[in-house]
């Protein structure tokens, strides 16, 4: 059975509510007859502890917390889901899985190495989160087009990405190169495409990389707005909260979503393109193809100059659902040094290998900013070496 461990009953309920679980969830991912929640709530209680084992699994499986952690005196400090993400009404805030709970936290994480690895100086000559701020009252078409000037993005440049991966790349260096910092994770649901976290200095994006390519791409520009309000946020794929949404909430997660829509395909381009045309599936295949967006962006483009019903667009957005639905399944495997490269980003892969270079890190705090076990840490390094970070 095992010694039973003096833990803080306190931190073992703090980390299980703040990793999203109840207590029948804990006990299914425990796996063990002998405990219930009964058992669970014993612990939380401090009528009886987890043996080390137990605490083990509760720590690194279960709530991805330190172990350390369970016998502090008192919770740290952390930001909650609602001060990251205020625009987000409770009601969705409660409704978040612990897997993406548990992925801001390590967003939270990440802008933390970045400080260290950066000396606390983001590295970008241009900051557009410190260069821009806007506004609810805005005029969306005219944000889009002072953002597109000040990141140096013309259409042409756009019009030469020939596959969704080499847009998805190049929009990723475009914001780094620009002081926005952006992340991939596997999130392994659909219904979240990523979040951002905002910053005075390392602001920063997390994109699902389970989802498609091109709708990765909208979450980047959903999410830098919501930088340039200043403020976090959280991309899903649903809508039904914006409806519920009432005042400046409601007004910024609009403008969020348009501003992704008016960045990526400007009105002021495609009208002439959809003008008088038979709105059809080639159409919308041909120019979300020379966007490289999703073709619900063009046909919401449609929908908004007119060109379409309301009926119509909910009709095709629905046939398209059904047909992603259907073909949907998060993909397991893969090469797990490819994977890490995507996530982290070559700008923050060369920060950390250079900080280790210089003498600044050892090699256990690089594998640690890495988020791997040292052993791992020369293959990694000769990966990355030979063959470069991709999306």
């Amino acid at each position: 059975m095992g010694e039973q461990i003096p833990v803080n009953p306190v931190m073992l309920r703090w980390a299980r509510k703040t990793s999203g679980f109840n207590e029948e969830d804990v006990v299914k991912k425990l796996k063990r007859k002998q405990i219930t929640s009964e058992t669970i709530l014993s612990w939380e209680k401090g009528i009886t502890s987890p043996t080390y084992v137990q605490l083990e699994r509760l720590a690194y499986e279960i709530y991805k917390r330190p172990l350390a952690i369970f016998f502090f005196p008192e919770p740290p400090e952390e930001e909650t889901p609602a001060e990251s993400f205020r625009t987000l009404p409770k009601v969705e805030i409660d409704l978040l899985e612990p897997r993406l709970l548990y992925l801001v936290r390590q967003a939270k994480v990440m802008q933390e190495n970045l400080r260290e690895l950066f000396d606390g100086i983001n590295p970008a000559k241009k900051q557009v989160c410190s260069d821009i701020t806007i506004h609810e009252t805005d005029g969306i078409s005219d944000v889009a087009k002072r953002v597109r000037e000040y990141l140096g993005v013309g259409l042409n440049e756009q019009y030469t990405l020939t596959t969704n991966a080499k847009a998805l790349k190049y929009w990723r260096d475009v914001l780094e190169k620009h002081g926005v910092f952006v992340f991939k994770d596997a999130f392994k649901e659909e219904e979240c495409s990523g979040f951002c976290l905002y910053d005075d200095v390392f602001p920063i994006i997390y994109i699902n990389n389970s989802q498609a390519k091109i709708r990765q791409i909208f979450t980047l520009f959903h999410e830098l707005a919501h930088l340039l309000f200043k403020t976090g946020g959280i991309d899903l794929r649903h809508d039904d909260f914006v409806q519920k949404m009432r005042g400046p909430n409601k007004r910024v997660e609009v403008f969020c979503n348009k501003f992704a829509g008016e960045f990526l395909v400007p009105t002021e381009y495609i009208k002439p393109q959809i003008h008088n045309q038979n709105i059809d599936d080639n159409i919308l295949t041909r120019l979300a193809g020379k966007y490289s967006v999703s073709r619900e962006v063009i046909l919401r483009k449609c929908l908004d100059l007119n060109y379409i019903s309301k009926t119509i667009y909910e009709a095709k957005v629905n046939e398209w659902e059904e047909e992603r639905a259907a073909r949907s399944g998060y993909a397991k495997g893969g090469n797990s040094y490819y994977n890490k490269s995507a996530y982290l980003g070559s700008s923050y892969i060369e920060a950390a290998f250079g900080k280790y270079y210089q003498g600044d890190i050892s090699r256990t705090q690089l594998a640690d900013y890495l988020g791997m076990k040292e052993t791992h840490v020369s293959t990694f390094e000769g990966y990355v070496l030979h063959k470069g970070e991709s999306t």
